[in-house]
């Protein structure tokens, strides 16, 4: 079997919508989730959504924590969260620096909810919530327009916020 790759912007599938999942059960359902993780963790991502690997499913994990290409981002355990929706919990816009693993060497600010609450299935099916604030949530509502169909760069309100990553770099080290 070929190692899986990450979808690359101008993909259609990075522009569908995701179809919900109904069966928990079956091995190429746990198997696409430990390939999701596999995949997130080997790409230094904090988040990623089944459609970056091919599989248009409702299905993100996100894992706020340290990387190389997100030096400042906080500590959470990994989440996986199958057929995700959320509530805004505050109606205030941030705008903040987000880069994803399908739109490599960019950065941009993009304005997102500070306060949301998730509900979500696990792996297993069971119905959870959680409340997301901050840099947690950004990545929640990352991953989660990937579900819609869109990117991070649809939601940029000036061209002028996109920026090299190199660049990006820089900034953050000033």
């Amino acid at each position: 079997m070929n190692k899986p790759e990450i979808i690359q912007l101008g993909n259609p599938i990075l522009r569908e919508h995701a179809r919900r999942v109904d069966d928990f059960g079956g091995p190429e359902f746990q198997q696409l989730i430990t390939t999701l993780q596999n995949m997130m963790i080997e790409a230094n991502g904090i988040g990623i959504a089944a459609p970056q690997l091919g599989s248009s499913w409702q299905i993100i994990i996100i894992a706020s924590r340290p990387t190389a290409r997100y030096p400042n981002a906080p500590e959470m355990q990994p989440v996986v969260m199958v057929n995700p929706r959320f509530e805004v919990l505050d109606t205030n816009l941030h705008k903040d620096w987000e880069g994803c693993l399908s739109v490599p060497g960019v950065r941009a600010l993009v304005p997102r909810y500070q306060a949301i609450k998730v509900d979500y299935q696990d792996n297993q099916g069971q119905s959870l919530e959680m409340e997301l604030r901050d840099f947690p949530a950004r990545v929640f509502q990352h991953e989660f327009d990937h579900l819609q169909g869109l990117v991070y760069l649809d939601r940029v309100e000036n061209n002028r916020d996109i920026v090299a990553e190199s660049e990006f770099f820089k900034l953050i080290a000033a």
